[in-house]
């Protein structure tokens, strides 16, 4: 894992320095009055507008649950993402964006007095809705949309009694939910925060409900 995280970094770092010239319009880098006799401008007729970008951060998330042993405080975990974005409409600044992403959620909580860790990796397949407030060379994105999760890997640490277990034995692996939040591009370079809501059910017990939230932090390139 460390290692995938050094050459996510380095990536991000180099592709910036080595494709100066390389100009594939994506949000935030072009203007956008439209121009109907311009095949290269991204509101022009014929334009197919993408991008594919890189992201790497962290969340903030918690459990919340009516069983008060799974109801529980913060805990940071990893997000790595791929993504692509396809422009929706030729003449204004509507985008697609989905990818994948590896995910890290869960919470730490006391239960029976001891102090218990949730882990819960999933691999993400997040879809959004953006729209492009450009300024300059600046653009603002916020965006809307929600996301379908697939649990592959995680534990339930138990630190007082210095054990651990499978965390799918008591979570369900499926999880879906809400995403919101904005971004900010400058030409390659991008940065967004934003919140997920859990929607599903992910406790196996079903007369108490628990739902994964989170707040997240990415910066990355888009090209």
């Amino acid at each position: 894992m460390k290692k995938t995280i050094l050459w996510a970094l380095v990536i991000m770092l180099a592709i910036p320095a080595t494709a100066q010239t390389y100009r594939r319009p994506a949000p935030g880098r072009s203007s956008y009055a439209p121009q109907r006799n311009d095949r290269h401008h991204p509101y022009a007729p014929g334009y197919k507008g993408s991008y594919y970008g890189l992201r790497i951060g962290g969340n903030l998330s918690s459990i919340s649950s009516e069983d008060v042993s799974l109801d529980t405080d913060s805990y940071g975990g990893l997000y790595v993402a791929g993504i692509v974005g396809t422009q929706l409409s030729r003449y204004s600044p509507v985008w697609l964006e989905t990818g994948l992403a590896y995910s890290e959620k869960g919470g730490s909580a006391r239960s029976g007095g001891d102090r218990v860790k949730y882990r819960l990796g999933y691999l993400e397949l997040p879809v959004t809705i953006k729209y492009d407030i450009a300024a300059g060379d600046v653009s603002v994105q916020p965006f809307l949309g929600g996301y379908l999760a697939l649990g592959v890997a995680g534990q339930i640490k138990d630190y007082d009694m210095r054990r651990s277990e499978s965390v799918y034995d008591t979570f369900n692996h499926f999880d879906g939910g809400l995403r919101l939040g904005c971004g900010l591009a400058y030409q390659m370079l991008y940065i967004e925060a934003g919140v997920d809501i859990g929607l599903a059910n992910i406790n196996k017990d079903d007369f108490n409900t628990a739902h994964n939230q989170a707040l997240f932090l990415t910066a990355g390139v888009n090209f």
